[in-house]
């Protein structure tokens, strides 16, 4: 077996494509798009090399195929920080535990060279939401930018000494299914509030709504380890990215005199409207499935990707408030077609929101692993601390 460092041209094209061969016969396997992919390595469009940096790999076989791939990447070390730690994604490999040994490896060698003390894996280079995470039970169709594994890399990355760091889960839930009264009960504090105002956005007002988002991400979630502040420009840059795929009635904000204080924002799953008819490529004849099926309201699978409030607006029934504002447009059918929520990346060290989750009907339907290697082995290992 031979490592060879990816350094664009066809070895990068090689990168994107080799793991399509490990999923023949997997009907639930989703070829993600390979511009997806390669926008994470693109040292142009990923902000994260502006404070870090990434390598990547494949591993070839005898007869020079590929056999597996990985890629590490670490940022600026975070002041305060006991521990610097980097991270591993991308990983695709043969079920054989040689090959993924030397593939991490790899990864972990080229991380201590530059200094770094532990590798999380598998992540992404960016932000939580894509990317992240080892699928270990679940192992249902992946929504969009989600990872799907074969059930076998569990053992491949605890075997080779990666630890449990987090769980995070994806919770499901039928839309026609009524919410609980106990959903009420605890929003009726914030409904009784007049200086709370729940919506969903307009689809002419899209930079109010990035301003809007920004402004609760960065209170409500940028205060968690691993998550950074974002800028006004990265949040106009990723609206305008989720233009064509935005269903204002499934983005939500909570106001409170008119700041904005909460949101619930959900994506139509892109991979069912599009991405599972393209194989890797969005030709014209995917965009213009695209917009058919978006046309006809054929993707039944609405996609949670962040839910928040802000620290001092919780524990006041306000994440309820904005569950039955939501729930009474999503089931009615004149204004909505969804059948099932799919509520992403919801971490086991955030106990309120696995809370809100089962309080609105959810249950676990996906479990993902994000796992920590320590490489001084003598350190004692901490698991991700409860919020």
């Amino acid at each position: 077996m031979k490592i060879v460092p990816v350094s664009g041209g066809a070895l990068d094209r090689l990168f994107v494509t080799m793991a399509v061969p490990l999923y023949d016969g997997d009907p639930n396997y989703i070829r993600p798009l390979d511009v997806d992919v390669q926008a994470v390595f693109d040292r142009e469009r990923n902000p994260r090399f502006q404070r870090g940096d990434c390598a990547r790999w494949l591993l070839l076989d005898e007869s020079g195929t590929p056999i597996g791939r990985i890629a590490a990447f670490f940022e600026e070390r975070t002041d305060g920080a006991e521990l610097w730690t980097g991270g591993c994604g991308f990983f695709e490999c043969i079920n054989d535990q040689k090959a993924a040994d030397l593939l991490f490896d790899t990864a972990k060698a080229w991380l201590a060279s530059h200094g770094i003390e532990a590798m999380d894996g598998p992540i992404n280079f960016g932000n939580r939401e894509r990317w992240w995470g080892l699928l270990v039970e679940g192992f249902h169709p992946p929504c969009y930018c989600c990872n799907y594994n074969p059930p076998y890399y569990q053992q491949l990355f605890e075997r080779y000494g990666f630890q449990v760091y987090f769980k995070q889960f994806t919770y499901r839930r039928v839309i026609a299914t009524p919410l609980s009264s106990r959903v009420g009960e605890k929003a009726l504090n914030a409904l009784k509030d007049t200086g709370y105002t729940l919506s969903h956005i307009d689809r002419k007002q899209l930079g109010k709504a990035a301003e809007d988002f920004r402004a609760v991400y960065n209170d409500a979630w940028a205060r968690h380890e691993g998550v950074s502040p974002m800028s006004a420009e990265s949040a106009q840059k990723l609206i305008q990215s989720m233009k064509p795929i935005i269903d204002p009635k499934i983005i939500w904000f909570a106001y409170y005199h008119g700041r904005p204080v909460g949101f619930w924002v959900n994506i139509p799953d892109v991979n069912q409207l599009i991405v599972k008819y393209t194989n890797g490529k969005l030709t014209l004849p995917g965009k213009i499935r695209f917009l058919w099926n978006r046309w006809r309201r054929r993707c039944k699978t609405m996609f949670g990707i962040v839910f928040g409030v802000v620290p001092e607006h919780q524990r006041k029934g306000l994440e309820a408030a904005i569950v039955i504002a939501a729930t009474k447009v999503l089931q009615d059918p004149t204004q909505s077609k969804y059948e099932e929520l799919q509520m992403n990346w919801i971490g086991d060290f955030n106990p309120k929101m696995m809370n809100v989750a089962r309080y609105v009907g959810g249950t676990i339907y996906k479990t993902h692993h994000t796992y920590r290697y320590l490489f001084d082995r003598t350190k004692p290992f901490e698991r991700h601390p409860i919020l």
